[in-house]
């Protein structure tokens, strides 16, 4: 057992279950739908095995895989976790069969490439999260951009066409910049060593003059900027969400968005430490605007999914204050808001899924008074409105607090802006909840709709419990990343200081160097 590439299982396996698909006659609705269910839980079992055997104890990374691919150019296939990548790849394959299973109705249509693009997907995202190598992470990177422009563009709603490349041309242009860097790091290992090599492990050694730094930093920044989204980047997140079917909802704003967090956390910041303790107060205020700026967008929202797609934006502005203090508490917690944020807005297009479903229709104005006719959906619908705002007892109060906690030890004014933003995701999704649940039935069509179905407990439920376990016993999922957190946190805070020390010993010498000339003058 100890022996079996897991991470390799976990990669392969969403492709072999797509390769089955595409063998089956695509009139086969149903049997397609069980396959491709039944590949993503056999990939969210694998994850749980992973889990299982993962050494909490640990810093470094686990299950680690090499071996040469393009051994000319540097590029190996390498692949390995530690406690920050572990959860989200647990979260992926969490969240992908609840995705499948919100679209077993919904998607009528090419139901074997919508299946098919799903699973392909999965095996993308996955691939990001475990990719140890530069250039292996650049082709995961972009591969993933494939399957979600395809969903987006054929199973969304009016405006799909322009969500899906506005989504696919904010991405690209990022991955280009980032590419470039990937590039001249690779080259520039070349020049202090042997070769040329993308190995992420071999780089975190490298001592990186300033200026590449610099505008490596921009580059890697800019990339992961545009994929959290950070404002002012945010503009085709909303789109793309409002447009995209609730599976891809689910996935973009489960998944996809917090690559951008985890980049920033394992390749901008400990890459380039110099340019991360520059920047990162620059980042800092493009998170706090965006914490406000979402909050208060979403407040005026006609449009259950948009609201939805702004307090994401709002909430994820957290994750990157707090990777932006760069202290324990901090990163500890954005990597956990990145968990709950995962859970809670993923839960929150799958109920918005389930209403327009029945009403075929998301505006706020024509719902009210669901609680009388949806109580079992409206129970579901307010655990997790009140995880999404921070509740104590639920999974968003940890990582905000984290978060705060961190910010504060860094920079207070930061973390007293960001608190208000915590009251007003307060403010918006209760008027949400309210306007939606309480209230007379405004509507006749509301009065005969269903409430929730089997199929649909099982889809929301699993998120629901989640976001009670999460708040309840946090240590379950914050003790096994905290080793490898604070191996980052002192990592680039080494590098830091090893560069100030470079740059004083520099100073030190030029200064010694100007005694002697002047001494040398005045002896003469």
């Amino acid at each position: 057992m100890s022996r079996l590439p897991l991470l390799t299982i976990l990669v392969l396996l969403p492709l072999a279950g797509s390769l089955v698909i595409a063998m089956v006659d695509g009139r086969r609705h149903a049997l397609i739908q069980r396959i491709a269910f039944i590949a993503s839980l056999l990939v969210f079992a694998v994850t749980l095995l992973v889990w299982a055997r993962f050494d909490a104890s640990v810093a470094t990374f686990q299950f680690v895989e090499l071996h040469p691919w393009i051994p000319a150019f540097g590029i190996d296939y390498h692949l390995g976790i530690d406690g920050i990548s572990l959860f989200l790849v647990v979260l992926t394959g969490f969240l992908t069969p609840l995705a499948l299973l919100s679209s077993w109705e919904s998607v009528q249509e090419r139901v074997k490439a919508f299946a098919m693009f799903l699973l392909a997907l999965e095996s993308a995202m996955l691939g990001v999260f475990v990719s140890l190598d530069l250039f292996l992470f650049y082709i995961f990177w972009d591969a993933m951009l494939i399957p979600m422009y395809f969903l987006i563009g054929i199973w969304g709603y009016d405006r799909r066409v322009y969500a899906a490349l506005k989504f696919i041309l904010y991405t690209m242009a990022g991955s280009v910049l980032m590419l470039v860097a990937i590039l001249a790091l690779a080259y520039y290992h070349g020049t202090v060593a042997n070769g040329p090599s993308f190995d992420l492990l071999k780089l975190y050694e490298l001592e990186i003059p300033e200026r590449l730094q610099f505008w490596g930093f921009i580059a890697f920044a800019l990339a992961f900027a545009i994929k959290v989204p950070l404002f002012p980047f945010h503009t085709w997140l909303p789109d793309a969400h409002v447009q995209a079917p609730t599976a891809g909802s689910v996935i973009l704003a489960g998944v996809l968005l917090k690559m951008g967090t985890y980049g920033l956390l394992r390749f901008a910041f400990p890459l380039f430490p110099d340019a991360a303790l520059y920047f990162a107060p620059y980042i800092a205020v493009a998170a706090v605007i965006g914490i406000i700026y979402g909050a208060l967008v979403a407040m005026v929202q006609p449009d259950l999914k948009k609201l939805v797609a702004y307090s994401s934006v709002s909430h994820l502005g957290f994750v990157a204050l707090g990777i932006a203090a760069m202290n324990i508490q901090g990163v500890q917690g954005a990597v956990y808001q990145m968990l709950n944020n995962g859970v809670s807005t993923g839960a929150l297009f799958l109920i918005v899924g389930m209403l327009s479903d029945r009403r075929h229709t998301r505006l706020i104005a024509e719902f009210g008074g669901l609680k009388r006719v949806l109580p079992k959906l409206s129970a579901a619908f307010l655990i997790i409105t009140l995880s999404s705002i921070g509740l104590p007892g639920l999974n968003g109060f940890v990582g905000e607090l984290l978060i705060l906690l961190g910010a504060f030890r860094w920079q207070p004014r930061f973390a007293a802006i960001a608190a208000c933003g915590v009251l007003f995701s307060a403010v918006y999704m209760l008027w949400m909840f309210q306007r939606v649940n309480y209230g007379p039935v405004t509507h006749p069509e509301n009065e005969t709709l269903p409430d929730i179905t089997t199929r649909e407990r099982w889809t929301l439920w699993p998120a629901v419990v989640m976001a009670i376990v999460m708040g309840v016993a946090p240590m379950i999922f914050l003790k096994p990343m905290e080793p490898a957190v604070v191996r980052l946190v002192e990592q680039v805070r080494r590098n830091q200081g090893q560069s100030v020390q470079r740059r004083e010993s520099g100073i030190g010498n030029r200064d010694s160097k100007i005694a002697s000339r002047e001494s040398g003058v005045g002896a003469r």
